[in-house]
């Protein structure tokens, strides 16, 4: 049976304008078009899916396998706003739909999705395919300005301005990071400019900075510091922990771990200047064992050698407890030993939004309906990163902007049918 959006007038068919190729803007484009409707597809860049094939340069992090309901836990403070997308086009819907492709995909031990070949760049070229076959029109190097008087979207292209009109339009422009692929956040001013509420864009997924001292930086930096578990508290006074790895760099901490901690860390400098960072260095070993080793005779042994044998803290980990401690408070085997547990690392501010993986803020969910449609602009729709809400990476940043373009797409679909029905 057609859907409600192919029953469209004889006299004309729909038009939906997307700007943005990224996820987000190549989901809703599927759906728009498995509905009847006429796509023209706008991105500033020379060729579309530029951030998504940066994301799969190190192995194409699809989706991630866990539960439902941990993984809707992952959008923190947006989860309310995200769960309907997720719960609509979940992360194994998700799978589903790269093997429709003809990508088949596997589950690794951290229990992220990866496609077979670990590479985006088979799974865009099958994509982008499908959708030319379909009737996607894209349009390349468009760079979206804005609206002119009469309501024509505006873009700055390579031979001059031109215009373009549609019956619904879907932003998709992603947010402030990796300004290069396209995603620079310059349509911040355009909307607000237009009576849209937009929460400044800030790093998510990002390094923090450190004071390390010289010695440190050039003795340690690049090095990573594996098995610890990192934790940061929260304003209601709870804690939040993770286990894994992150490296030391030149300017301080970066890596998965401390990405999977970066909202907290970031709101934490953003309130009071500095954050702290709490590492447990022997996670697998109590709080008392690790003080009665520590506190066993060591004899003729250099301290080094005592940690390393009695507690395996060597290399960046004793660097770093040297780094943080006194020099009193290192020859203390009980408070050494308290720092092993619970060691304290100020970080002074995130790095740059450009340098991030992904950005926090953008349209706020309160200047959008739950169709995703722009309440100051109707027949204006958002989708993707340029929202405000962030998640950690693992594949839940990609399966949130896939999952709200079809929700989008949808909404885009349900309004045109109602305001034909209304004029």
């Amino acid at each position: 049976m057609d859907s409600p959006a192919r029953r469209q007038t004889a006299e004309r068919v729909w038009t939906v304008a997307i700007v943005g190729g990224g996820p987000a803007g190549l989901m809703a484009a599927e759906v728009l078009l498995a509905r009847g409707l006429r796509v023209e597809l706008y991105d500033a860049m020379p060729s579309v899916g530029r951030k998504f094939l940066l994301a799969g340069v190190g192995g194409m992090n699809i989706t991630h396998s866990e539960p439902f309901a941990p993984f809707v836990a992952r959008y923190g403070a947006r989860r309310n706003q995200v769960e309907p997308w997720l719960a609509a086009f979940d992360g194994q819907a998700l799978r589903d739909w790269v093997h429709g492709l003809g990508i088949d995909t596997f589950v690794g031990s951290s229990g992220r999705v990866f496609p077979t070949q670990m590479k985006a760049a088979p799974l865009l070229r099958a994509w982008l395919a499908r959708l030319r076959e379909a009737g996607l029109a894209i349009h390349v190097r468009h760079r979206w300005l804005g609206w002119s008087t009469d309501g024509a979207l505006r873009f700055a292209t390579p031979e001059g301005e031109k215009t373009a009109s549609a019956d619904a339009v879907l932003l998709a422009l992603g947010g402030g990071s990796w300004a290069k692929l396209g995603s620079d956040g310059t349509w911040v001013a355009t909307l607000a400019e237009s009576g849209v509420a937009v929460a400044p864009l800030v790093p998510a997924n990002c390094g923090f900075e450190a004071d390390w001292s010289a010695h440190f930086k050039d003795k340690f930096a690049g090095a990573p510091l594996k098995a610890v578990v990192a934790s940061v508290s929260l304003p209601d006074g709870s804690t939040l922990s993770r286990r894994g790895e992150f490296v030391v760099s030149e300017y301080g901490v970066e890596g998965s771990l401390v990405y999977a901690l970066s909202a907290p860390l970031r709101d934490a400098i953003a309130a009071h200047g500095e954050a702290t960072l709490m590492l447990d260095l022997s996670p697998d070993k109590s709080a008392e064992r690790v003080a009665a080793e520590v506190a066993h005779p060591r004899g003729s042994r250099s301290l080094s050698s005592h940690l390393q044998s009695k507690v395996g803290i060597h290399g960046v980990k004793a660097g770093l407890l040297r780094e943080c401690l006194t020099k009193e408070q290192f020859a203390d085997p009980a408070r050494l030993a308290a720092a092993i547990k619970a060691l304290p690392v100020r970080l002074t501010a995130p790095r740059p939004l450009d340098e991030a993986i992904s950005s926090a803020g953008g349209v706020r969910f309160d200047a959008v309906d739950t169709r995703l449609m722009l309440t100051a602009l109707p027949g204006v729709f958002c989708a993707g990163e340029m929202l405000d809400w962030e998640a950690p990476t693992g594949g839940y940043l990609l399966t949130a902007c896939f999952a709200s373009g079809r929700i989008a797409a949808e909404g885009i679909a349900a309004w045109l049918v109602e305001s034909a029905a209304a004029s």
